[in-house]
């Protein structure tokens, strides 16, 4: 949901985390090559190497909340008129679910988050933006028409979050009223996330000790250098 503070979590969560082992994707309208693939497929090439952290601000969600609401974006898709049926979000669903398997399946861990925030507060922090001029270019006049399909959007979630919650990719349905609180719950599901995992430093075997001790002995033979 607008304003709920998702580029602030991914700031303040991931602060500590180096960043060479990080990278952030943030999915926008998609591109005419995007729509000439399946809907997964943009978020599919953008998924981490083994071990690295990839985190994905919107994705493939986007298809089952917002294409929903607005069904108009779904004709975009040139999908076969045979297959655009009362059943394509449950198929989606579906689709969705057996992706994420997959990718369990294959060693990645699916970590979802979904901020939750009243519309209440949406109205504050929208107002904050326009009376603040250095949060001004975050307004957007497209998100005054998208408060008014409110109920339409809860709607959506609340099907999508039903249907493609797995043992194998939970969501996590953060309070996110208060931005502390919020990053303080992202956070902590992280931490208990990554502990599970039980991660090693990679250990050497003896081949790789000799040649690390060889190393040493070279770098020990060099002349000291004298300071002036």
């Amino acid at each position: 949901m607008d304003t709920s503070g998702k580029d602030g979590i991914i700031k303040y969560v991931l602060s500590g985390i180096n960043p060479q082992g990080c990278e952030v994707h943030s999915f926008k309208q998609p591109s005419a090559l995007e729509l000439a693939h399946d809907f997964l497929w943009r978020t599919t090439v953008a998924l981490p190497p083994r071990g690295r952290v990839g985190v994905f601000n919107r994705s493939y969600y986007e298809e089952t909340v917002v294409v929903r609401v607005h069904p108009e974006l779904l004709d975009r898709q040139n999908l076969p008129k045979r297959l655009v049926t009362d059943e394509i979000w449950r198929e989606r669903y579906e689709d969705i679910n057996n992706f994420e398997l997959h990718l369990a399946r294959n060693g990645v861990v699916p970590i979802k988050f979904f901020l939750h925030i009243s519309k209440e507060e949406q109205l504050k922090r929208l107002l904050a933006r326009i009376d603040d001029p250095d949060k001004r270019w975050k307004f957007a006049l497209h998100d005054v028409e998208e408060r008014k399909l409110w109920d339409s959007f809860i709607k959506a979630y609340d099907d999508t979050i039903r249907h493609t919650a797995t043992k194998h990719a939970p969501w996590y349905v953060v309070p996110a009223d208060r931005k502390w609180f919020g990053r303080l719950v992202a956070a902590a599901v992280l931490v208990e996330r990554m502990e599970a995992l039980d991660l090693q430093f990679p250990k050497l075997d003896e081949n790789d000790l000799a040649e690390l001790n060889k190393a040493k002995a070279t770098l020990l033979e060099e002349p000291k250098a004298i300071g002036r």
